[in-house]
């Protein structure tokens, strides 16, 4: 089977640094739970352009930090992640840690949907947080 790609846009003047390392992770994780990379787009955008597809696609008048659209086939991951990255700096202020941190966080996030988990209960909620946090231990930047 044939690997997707993984790519990074902008729809705001934020660049995600070390492109290499985020996919690298991203991939780590996607096999860590026995899934196979399609391709997976993050577009990271401010509050507004996010809050334009809340309205749009999800009928929902609120802000949020991240919006996925799966569109995976079977074990295959494919899907766009879009991340407003003014709602990750203010989380990251709110819950007392670094911008980056709380980008994986979000970032994975994502990926996890894909890979089926969801958020709706407590305990998936709390299933979601616990792996979020897992899956941030597998990231590391090669010196």
């Amino acid at each position: 089977m044939e690997k997707g790609t993984i790519n990074f846009f902008s729809e705001n003047d934020f660049e995600l640094a070390n492109h290499e390392a985020f996919t690298k992770w991203i991939e780590i994780v996607i096999e860590s739970e026995n899934k196979y990379q399609g391709d997976i787009n993050f577009i990271f955008c401010d509050d507004e352009y996010l809050l334009d597809i809340n309205r749009q696609y999800l009928d929902h008048d609120t802000y949020t930090d991240i919006i996925s659209f799966d569109n995976g086939v079977g074990n295959t991951l494919h899907g766009d992640i879009f991340i407003s990255t003014e709602r990750v700096k203010e989380n990251s202020e709110e819950f007392n840690v670094n911008f980056e941190t709380e980008l994986k966080r979000v970032m994975i996030h994502g990926v996890l949907h894909f890979c089926g988990f969801k958020d709706k209960t407590e305990r998936e909620k709390e299933i979601m947080r616990r792996k979020e946090e897992e899956k941030i231990e597998l990231f590391h930047v090669e010196q």
